[in-house]
């Protein structure tokens, strides 16, 4: 059973339940501050699709508790790591549906999570990091694994990264929440040049501590890196050597973890 709710801090303002999908739908209704979204599964542990705005595309997240919580994003600063669009207007639809068994053994991106958020929700993968350039929005760890692959210019959606405030020990990790079988690492790196720099060498750490240095270049595209595979339950990017040049900025604009589940 799922079941999908609106609620503020006093009451449920909306509610609806299904075995394999919900949703709600709302006309003429404009959010207010300090609405939240709630979802209740029957067992923990389980995969859901989630799609909660219709500016955010839909997540295939591994929740490990029974109830997960998303906010109705209105403060304004963090909305600039979002599209413009999201919870705006009068006209709203909100969902959630089981996977398919199908879908849930695919060989995919396992880190990929548009619906991440800049705390540890129970709600996997998520990625967190030791600094985030001024604790703004457009600099969060989560925006390494919402998708947006766009990192020809920096700042607000769609060019936010993860940004490390120049910190030379600056890492980045991306929970998963299970153990999965990875084989395949892809890197984004934000490339507005000339105000970014770029890494020549990142550090990749496993969950058993096992390591792999990754050489990485200025090209804009994907870079990727096939490994043996891998059973890990977290990644971290560590050790990340900059380009020698004169800018002091570079910074993640997308990680990718390709494999499956055990």
């Amino acid at each position: 059973m799922l079941t999908l709710r609106l609620k503020n801090k006093n009451e449920v303002l909306a509610e609806r339940s299904h075995d394999t999908e919900t949703y709600l739908s709302f006309k003429r209704r404009e959010y207010t501050e300090g609405e939240i979204f709630e979802l209740i599964i029957d067992e923990p542990k389980s995969f859901v699709w989630v799609q909660l705005d219709e500016a955010i595309e839909p997540s295939l997240i591994y929740l490990t508790d029974r109830t997960w919580e998303f906010p109705v994003i209105l403060d304004e600063k963090l909305r600039l790591a979002y599209s413009p669009k999201i919870f705006t207007g009068g006209h709203h639809y909100v969902r959630a549906w089981l996977p398919t068994e199908k879908e849930i053994k695919s060989y995919r991106n396992l880190a990929r999570n548009a619906h991440d958020q800049k705390e540890d929700t129970k709600a996997y993968p998520h990625a967190f990091a030791n600094v985030e350039t001024r604790n703004d929005s457009t600099f969060f760890a989560r925006n390494a694994i919402d998708g947006v692959l766009a990192n020809e210019d920096h700042g607000a959606y769609p060019y936010q990264s993860w940004g490390i405030n120049q910190r030379k020990d600056a890492e980045i990790t991306i929970d998963f929440g299970r153990e999965v079988e990875v084989s395949r690492l892809a890197l984004v790196l934000r490339g507005d040049y000339p105000h970014d720099s770029y890494w020549t060498q990142v550090t990749v750490v496993f969950s058993d501590g096992e390591e792999k240095i990754l050489k990485t270049t200025n090209q804009l595209d994907r870079q990727y890196f096939d490994i043996d595979l891998k059973r890990t339950s977290s990644v971290t990017l560590k050790d990340l050597i900059k380009n020698e040049d004169e800018s002091p900025f570079p910074a993640l604009t997308q990680f990718e973890a390709y494999g499956t589940e055990i």
